[in-house]
């Protein structure tokens, strides 16, 4: 997907470091993320949801908060009331640009962020909650002993994911005295509530509170294991697609012409993961759906293999064909399966005996008072669907080298 650079003035002067991750073709919308107290926009999971909503057609603005990543400023300076700042201040940074956001996402305290600023931002449509605290002085338990030094000093260094940052005595304040109730009940957007039972950083009576305070339309969806911080790939992998679904029922997405010459328009595939071999498959701009490789092969599993796609192909296509012709003739074809596998085996004639060929078999079950002719007439038929004709005949396939833009580093 393309990325952009983008800057904006945070809440205090400051200049904020976002990435815009954009769309192949045109953007339906926009959606804008939060990410997690003291992470950074660029966190796994913030990285998949943004390519799973682009590759729908939903540009992303994932930014990091003042003092964080690379935006300028003092952290020590900041407080949940200033991120809530930064937070419309991004929002109106897209609006300026023409590209006024409909989703907000927010992860931990980035999710607290986002309930308290939707009722602000007017062309939002819907919300969606990450590892949410109902209470946003919630965090400040994972301060320890430090709470004392803050209130004593006006700032102390606490350890958080493994680093050392400075918290000051403002923010302390500022995030305890905050109360969630009132915007959760006024936003009047409809709400996605994920959360992960077993989060042991933000407990699961928080996604509760959250999703009792809040007006319908709301839906709450669990992460079961997964981590507060969402690291494992089929859990980033899972709340994408849970996302992806949900925000379709409230933004309307554009969908690219078909180009000439392709009356089903372009599929295209693309890395979810440059570690792996993910693949997010988007065909004609409306149907998704996840190519990798199995565990055994270096891949994650989340989705069909190439030749388990080709598979699928040749047996929807048979299906589909007997379907056709059962209901051209009048015949009580009542259902029909196919069952397809995969292997290579020797060739007969080939001029090498190492030489291998693909080979597919289908069993095909059908249901109906068919008699044998009609079911012999069927199994003939099977053998004239089209993939299988592609298949058996060959294809012509022109490739073509496309020079991509840079993408610039946030």
């Amino acid at each position: 997907m393309p990325t952009e650079r983008f800057t904006f003035t945070g809440h205090d002067g400051s200049q904020l470091a976002a990435r815009l991750d954009l769309p192949e073709g045109p953007t339906g919308a926009t959606a804008l993320m939060a990410h997690c107290f003291t992470c950074g926009k660029d966190i796994p999971a913030a990285r998949r949801i943004a390519t799973r909503l682009a590759a729908m057609g939903i540009a992303v603005l994932r930014f990091d908060f003042t003092g964080l990543g690379h935006s300028e400023g003092e952290f020590e300076n900041t407080s949940f009331t200033s991120n809530v700042a930064d937070l419309t201040a991004a929002a109106a940074a897209l609006a300026a640009r023409g590209m006024p956001p409909a989703i907000l996402i927010g992860h931990s305290l980035g999710g607290a962020a986002v309930l308290r600023a939707a009722g602000s931002i007017d062309s939002l449509k819907a919300v969606v909650t990450i590892g949410a605290p109902f209470d946003p002085g919630h965090v400040t338990h994972n301060f320890g002993g430090a709470l004392d030094d803050i209130a004593r000093d006006g700032a102390a260094e606490v350890k958080l994911g493994g680093r050392k940052l400075r918290i000051g005595r403002g923010f302390v304040e500022d995030v305890e005295g905050q109360n969630l109730t009132d915007a959760i009940r006024t936003m009047n957007r409809a709400l996605l509530v994920l959360h992960a039972p077993r989060d042991e950083i933000v407990g699961i009576e928080n996604a509760t509170r959250i999703f009792i305070e809040a007006k319908h339309p709301k839906s709450f969806v669990t992460l079961d294991d997964a981590d507060h911080l969402i690291t494992r790939a089929k859990d980033a992998e899972y709340a994408a697609d849970v996302i992806g679904a949900w925000v379709t029922k409230y933004v309307d997405v554009t969908r690219p012409a078909p180009p000439i010459g392709a009356p089903e328009g372009v599929t295209r595939v693309s890395e979810a993961d440059p570690n792996g071999y993910a693949q997010d498959i988007v065909a004609g701009g409306i149907h998704h759906l996840k190519a990798d490789e199995p565990a055994a092969y270096g891949g994650t599993n989340l989705g069909m293999s190439p030749y388990q796609l080709l598979a699928a192909s040749l047996g929807s296509c048979t299906t589909m064909t007997l379907r056709m012709y059962a209901r051209r003739k009048k015949w009580p074809l009542e259902h029909v399966s196919v069952d397809v596998t995969h292997d290579r085996m020797h060739a007969q004639d080939a001029p090498s005996a190492s030489e291998r060929i693909d080979r597919f078999r289908r069993e095909i079950t059908i249901k109906g008072r068919l008699d044998a002719d009609q079911r012999a007439r069927l199994l003939e038929i099977a053998d004239k669907c089209p993939v299988h004709r592609t298949l058996e005949t060959g294809a012509q396939v022109e490739t073509v080298l496309v020079e991509a833009q840079a993408e610039e580093m946030a």
